[in-house]
């Protein structure tokens, strides 16, 4: 298949920086997206995200004129659909229920462009099945076109599904040298979706049915929540046996056949502390270990939360007539990990939110923003730099462990009281 011009539905952390990558390729790409302003800033030439090397690859691909964004889609060769799936709301905390509401947008939207010949790519991460569902909400707005639900090989329209596999920091070359795992509905639309991605992929590009593609990302995020409430898990028994979990875990991987990862504040973002919940949901009475890995990571924050309310009660109790609100306290990061401004399911942000509710003065140093996010304005809340919140705050959570905390957290006066959830210190 030869694809003249690509359209890519959503323009968030994985959605530009694959349609900037296929630009740079020298193929028109439609960025698409319902965000004005997102809309705006990239036809400047500019991006609304932090990600390293994208902004030179963005000004690059809009100044040449390979790559135009718009809030409608335009007639295409090939969609990629890269749209959030959260949780529905409203839902019990026991349930986890994925909101493809996003996905069906997406799919409303593109159909009425949609001609005989065109693929569609679902790369949201998604429950085994939504591939098809999209397929389905595709087909019923365009009953003058087949799909391969019902006419397979000979269908109008591929349908596939590609999950993206990339590190937030390290997006852009991943995109390109990363192995790819295609599922098509059929094998002539993992064919065709092989066909588009290879124009950029460096990697291998790995074929598969569209149900097993969907399931391979769910795994693999599983598989790292799980190692990570294993790691939590230890951190949370070694401080009730008063042992350094931090050198436990360095000393436990000297073994040539165990690595142990690093405990954390929690889990956030949105893959590893989502996708597993799509696999509980799907076969809730067979998903034992997955279930409580999810558990484990989620209860996390509350257990740094209840050390911060100790350090509190211990700083006042070292000062004549001290009262709660008289403690700064300084989270050190909000992103749900390093060096990146991503605050999606951020446990560092949900921790330094209920510090807030404690009464004491907060100081939120995060590097990689500029501005509080709505979630924490708060009178007592103030974003600061560094320098100032090592010089004022009582009680310092080390809740991600930037690169520029790195050296100055070494300097502290003996005058804090320190949680460090991250392992800064050791």
């Amino acid at each position: 298949m030869k694809f003249e011009t690509i359209s890519v539905i959503g323009l968030g952390y994985i959605g530009l920086p694959t349609a900037a990558v296929i630009a740079s390729r020298r193929k028109k790409v439609i960025g698409v997206d319902v965000n004005q302003n997102a809309v705006d800033t990239i036809n400047r030439g500019e991006i609304h995200i932090v990600e390293p090397e994208l902004d030179m690859i963005v000004h690059a691909a809009v100044t040449e004129g390979y790559l135009q964004a718009t809030t409608k889609p335009q007639p295409s060769d090939a969609f990629m659909i890269a749209v959030p799936t959260p949780f529905k709301s409203g839902l019990e905390n026991n349930h986890h229920e994925a909101d493809l509401s996003y996905i069906k947008a997406a799919a409303i939207a593109l159909a009425p462009v949609l001609k005989s010949g065109d693929l569609v790519i679902l790369e949201s991460t998604s429950p085994v099945g939504a591939t098809e569902k999209m397929s389905e909400w595709l087909s019923e707005i365009r009953s003058d076109l087949t799909f391969p639900q019902t006419h397979g090989e000979s269908s109008d329209i591929r349908i596939a599904h590609c999950p993206e596999r990339v590190l937030p920091g390290h997006v852009v070359r991943e995109l390109v040298e990363n192995d790819r795992v295609i599922g098509g509905m059929t094998p002539k639309c993992s064919e065709a979706a092989k066909a588009l991605y290879k124009i950029f992929v460096s990697g291998e590009c790995l074929v598969t049915t569209a149900r097993t593609a969907e399931m391979a990302k769910l795994t693999e995020n599983s598989f790292r929540d799980v190692n990570i409430a294993f790691a939590n898990e230890l951190s949370i028994i070694c401080e009730k046996l008063d042992i350094n979990v931090w050198e436990l875990i360095s000393l436990a991987n000297r073994h040539p056949r165990v690595n142990i990862l690093q405990p954390s504040a929690g889990v956030g973002g949105h893959c590893i502390a989502v996708d597993p919940w799509f696999i509980v949901d799907s076969c809730p009475e067979e998903a034992h270990l997955i279930r409580t890995a999810r558990e484990v990571n989620d209860k996390k924050p509350s257990w740094v939360l209840n050390q911060v309310k100790d350090a509190l009660i211990k700083s006042c109790e070292s000062k004549t007539g001290c009262t709660t609100s008289d403690i700064k306290v300084a989270c050190l990061g909000i992103a749900f990990k390093p060096d990146i401004d991503d605050l999606r399911e951020s446990p560092a942000l949900s921790i330094t939110s209920e510090i807030s509710k404690l009464g004491c003065q907060v100081q939120v140093v995060e590097p990689n923003i500029e501005r509080l996010p709505k979630d924490l304005v708060r009178e007592n809340i103030e974003l600061v730099s560094l320098r100032q919140s090592l010089d004022e705050a009582d009680v310092i959570c080390v809740l991600v462990k930037h690169s520029p905390f790195t050296e100055e957290i070494k300097n502290l006066s003996a005058k804090n009281f320190i949680i460090d959830s991250v392992g800064l210190l050791s």
